[in-house]
């Protein structure tokens, strides 16, 4: 009853998937060339590995839908072009179902910090951390536009 309700709960969620989502395994599209149990005889012999006519003829019914694509894909893909309104097969999505990703709202957080005396020194003032700039600018210690001619003079006298 539990496995029922597993496998119900399942298809309901995938009923929610884009087209193109990965199928369940054994759901895909048959593949490869049709196999009989005489295929499965003559395969023992190269193997070395013998099966009971009962294990060769569920395995030759089954060989199409659940062992040739892993010959396929291990041997190469088939030439398939899915149409430019299919999802793809795989998707990843971080956040899990019922979930948010990020913020709400972005927000700016300052950094800590109070605002210290401006230096008396250019140089202080331009080797500053920003934080300091902006505390300073902000408690109108200093302009924006001195800031901008300490910088410009700066450049001028280091690289002419």
């Amino acid at each position: 009853m539990v496995g029922t309700a597993g496998c119900r709960r399942t298809a309901n969620e995938s009923a929610a998937l884009p087209p193109g989502a990965p199928p369940a395994f054994g759901t895909a599209p048959d593949a490869g060339p049709p196999v009989s149990t005489t295929t499965f005889e003559e395969a023992e012999k190269l193997v070395q590995f013998s099966l009971s006519p009962a294990e060769r003829e569920m395995a030759a019914g089954n060989w199409r839908r659940s062992l040739a694509p892993v010959y396929e894909r291990r041997t190469g893909p088939r030439k398939f072009a899915p149409p430019a309104n299919v999802a793809p097969a795989t998707r990843w999505d971080p956040v899990l179902p019922g979930m948010q990703a990020g913020a709400a709202r972005d927000r700016f957080v300052r950094s800590a910090g109070a605002a210290t005396a401006l230096p008396g020194n250019d140089a202080e003032i331009a080797f500053a951390p920003l934080w300091k700039l902006a505390r300073w600018v902000e408690s109108r210690q200093i302009t924006s536009e001195r800031l901008t001619q300490l910088y410009l003079d700066r450049i001028a006298r280091f690289d002419p």
